[in-house]
């Protein structure tokens, strides 16, 4: 089994997270690098929702991944060898979401040079990460059909920071109680201006949309910081 890099993050230092945040961000954007923090609940399909939008993306975009877990190297791995694209793996020592510093501390860990997108992929759940601002460009995050389509009224707050929301698992929501039309719902009603993507990273359905989506928001983001 291929080796990835690990690296132990540290709880951060700093009382301001929107501070660093925003000074992250600035510096990001010096550099011509778009973070996107990804976000969901464990085993909703991030993982393998990003190999197929890696893959369908890499030829246009140089991106590397971080991959947040309080432990393991599983993801960063599955990764590395599904898409060979640079990975690495940060561990939270315990806690439950990334911060500003603690993001900065996984991107010194990355080689930045002519790298156009990074992925954080941050840890699983609902509730903590969308507490803390990590400096990314852009929030996503996955909701699957399994969770219920009532989520967004269950966990405002995830939704609300979020700028997307990929609705996975689409093959399988006959099977489900899940209305796509109220979920679509319940997601404009914590946020108006997200956007909402049906998926399935099993099959490939929808990560074309994905993959737009990525590419247009990269291309505004380029055009804003001229």
């Amino acid at each position: 089994m291929d080796k990835v890099r690990v690296i132990e993050i540290k709880k951060s230092v700093f009382e301001n997270n929107d501070k660093d945040a925003d000074a992250l961000r600035s510096e990001l954007r010096q550099k011509g690098v778009f973070l996107l923090n990804l976000m969901s609940s464990p085993g909703s399909g991030k993982t393998t929702t990003l190999i197929q939008t890696i893959n369908a993306l890499k030829k246009e975009l140089n991106i590397a991944v971080m991959e947040a877990d309080i432990d393991s190297d599983v993801d960063a791995i599955k990764i590395k060898e599904a898409t060979g694209v640079q990975s690495i793996q940060l561990h939270t020592g315990g806690m439950c979401h990334l911060d500003a510093e603690m993001t900065r501390q996984g991107l010194d860990g990355l080689d930045l040079n002519s790298v156009d997108l990074v992925i954080l992929e941050n840890v699983g759940n609902l509730v903590c990460p969308a507490e803390f601002d990590t400096g990314s460009s852009k929030n996503c995050m996955i909701l699957s059909v399994p969770e219920g389509h009532d989520k967004p009224l269950k966990y405002p707050l995830m939704f609300s920071v979020c700028d997307l929301v990929l609705i996975n698992k689409m093959d399988v929501a006959p099977y489900f109680d899940f209305d796509l039309k109220k979920c679509e719902e319940y997601v404009k009603l914590r946020n108006p201006n997200a956007k909402v993507i049906p998926i399935c990273a099993k099959t490939g359905e929808g990560i074309d949309k994905f993959a737009e989506w990525l590419k247009y928001n990269i291309l505004q983001w380029k055009k804003e910081g001229k």
